[in-house]
């Protein structure tokens, strides 16, 4: 996690789950993954906020069952936000 913890708001694309429910997060992950494949992205951002942590549970569960995703963890300056490195 030392790579994704060095990483800082640059330009990375974006992901923000506010407003979302488990579910619909999930698609919405998975989704955003497969874009970022076909764009050659390896890494980028989630914005699941702080709150009661059920957005945050479900993403670091969507993350962890996707084969696609290599390695995740929180940014190191916001805990509201997940650093994803995918396979491309």
């Amino acid at each position: 996690m030392n790579n994704l913890s060095s990483i800082l708001n640059s330009n990375l694309p974006t992901l923000d789950l506010h407003g979302a429910d488990r579910e619909t997060a999930r698609v919405m992950i998975n989704d955003f993954i497969r874009d970022n494949v076909k764009l050659k992205q390896d890494t980028f951002l989630i914005v699941h906020g702080i709150g009661s942590g059920i957005l945050k549970a479900a993403t670091f569960d969507t993350l962890r069952k996707n084969r696609q995703v290599m390695e995740f963890g929180i940014h190191y300056f916001n805990s509201g936000c997940t650093i994803v490195r995918i396979k491309i």
